[in-house]
């Protein structure tokens, strides 16, 4: 490649990079202060905001995750409180929903709640009505929903989703057969298994947490 081009081509990427890196900033913008929880929905919005309109700009929704933890380091001045209190209460959940093997997914255990996300987990019965009966036995006025989940690169199906409310908080319950157990569903973000976290993982989190802010107190 001659200089010129070389150079025209060096530019052009360096453009490119850098409204990538600002639709990302805007759309992490966005879901944080609009309550807009849907990557796609962000970035589109972010886009017609900022006037960039050519596909090759649009970040992927990882670089958006990235941009929302940059941003709530900076900003969300309660959102580190807000996530505290979110994994408390799912640690709770996991123990509670012990019988099911649950685990805990999505922003409260990826560090991006905020006072608007609900505490998502994963629950594991074959009997898709066990968890039903579960919520009845203990009087848990759950609502159902369902969701579509990516099992892997060629499968995709419909779930059951129970939501409730318990200590003013939300929750999102999606119910999956055992053998998921193997490997989590795709991640609507990167399209990789989820990370998934059981109570003990859980536990030790909170426990990092505890001793990393113990630490930047005296830092």
């Amino acid at each position: 490649m001659r200089p010129a081009r070389q150079h025209a081509h060096l530019h052009a990427q360096s453009r490119l990079r850098e409204r990538r890196e600002r639709l990302a900033g805007e759309a992490a913008r966005l879901m944080a202060e609009s309550g807009i929880a849907d990557y796609h929905q962000a970035k589109l919005k972010a886009a017609e905001r900022l006037g960039i309109h050519d596909d090759a700009s649009l970040p992927r929704n990882a670089e958006i995750e990235a941009a929302l933890r940059q941003y709530q380091r900076l900003f969300g001045r309660d959102s580190a409180g807000e996530l505290q209190r979110r994994r408390e209460a799912a640690l709770e959940a996991l123990r509670f929903f012990r019988a099911f093997e649950p685990r805990l997914v999505g922003p409260v255990l990826e560090g991006t709640a905020d006072a608007r996300t609900p505490v998502l987990l994963h629950l594991h019965a074959d009997d898709a009505d066990a968890v039903h009966r579960f919520f009845v036995e203990h009087d848990i006025p759950a609502q159902p929903r369902s969701r579509r989940l990516r099992l892997d690169r060629h499968r995709d199906a419909e779930f059951p989703v129970w939501v409730f409310s318990a200590d003013d908080l939300p929750f999102d319950v999606t119910v999956l057969p055992h053998d998921v157990l193997r490997q989590a569903p795709l991640s609507p973000v990167d399209e990789k298994p989820m990370r998934r976290a059981s109570a003990s993982q859980l536990r030790q989190i909170l426990a990092d947490a505890e001793i990393e802010g113990f630490e930047r107190g005296f830092g």
